[in-house]
C-alpha cells in the first residue's frame, strides 16, 4: 500500500513486522532466558551517546540473558522511522542480526540473509568499533549505518550486562 505525498513519490504508509520480537527471543535460546534490565548510568548514557551520534531514550534497556547468551531488541531511525532489530551475541561475539519490523520507504533490503549474514562473528575493538567492515547496500545507506550503529551498541551492552 503506498500513500501519494506532494513531490508525487510514493511511501509506505504501514510497517512491515518480518518477525514478531517476542518469537525472536523465544528462538533465540534452547532454554528459557530470564528478562533482565540494564540502567544507563551515566557512564553508560556516554558512550551510548558515544556510538550512536545522540543519547539513547530512557532510562533503561531490557534485554534477555541464559548463561552467557543475551539477546537485545533495540531501536533506532533510518531515515525519518525507527527499525526495530534483535541482537543475540554470546562470548563478545554476535550470532545473529536480524530486522523484525522495518518502516521506512526504502532500504528494505537490509532484512535479507545476504546483508545480516556478515553481522555474524563481530565483535568490538577497544575503541568500540566493529573489528570487521560491514558492506553496504546502495540506496540503503541510512539503513545500513543504523544497523552497523545498533550493532555496535548491542555488542556494547552485553559486554557491560555480563561483566
Amino acid at each position: 500500500m503506498c500513500v501519494w505525498i506532494l513531490q508525487g513519490t510514493c511511501t509506505h504508509a504501514k510497517e512491515d513486522v518480518y518477525l514478531e520480537p517476542s518469537v525472536f527471543i523465544t528462538q533465540s535460546f534452547e532454554n528459557e532466558p530470564e528478562q533482565k534490565v540494564l540502567w544507563l548510568t551515566k557512564d553508560l548514557k556516554a558512550s551510548t551517546k558515544e556510538i550512536l551520534g545522540h543519547p539513547y531514550k530512557g532510562l533503561r534497556i531490557r534485554y534477555w540473558q541464559h548463561g552467557e547468551r543475551t539477546a537485545w531488541i533495540l531501536e533506532e531511525i533510518g531515515k525519518v522511522k525507527p527499525i526495530t532489530t534483535g541482537f543475540v551475541i554470546e562470548d563478545e561475539s554476535m550470532l545473529q542480526m536480524q530486522v523484525l519490523i522495518y518502516r521506512e520507504s526504502h532500504g528494505w533490503e537490509v532484512r535479507y540473509p545476504f546483508f545480516t549474514d556478515q553481522f555474524k562473528g563481530l565483535q568490538l575493538n577497544e575503541q568500540k568499533r566493529l573489528k570487521q567492515k560491514v558492506d553496504g547496500i546502495s540506496g540503503a545507506t541510512l539503513s545500513v549505518n543504523a544497523l552497523t550503529r545498533l550493532s555496535r551498541l548491542a555488542l556494547h551492552l552485553h559486554q557491560e550486562a555480563t561483566r
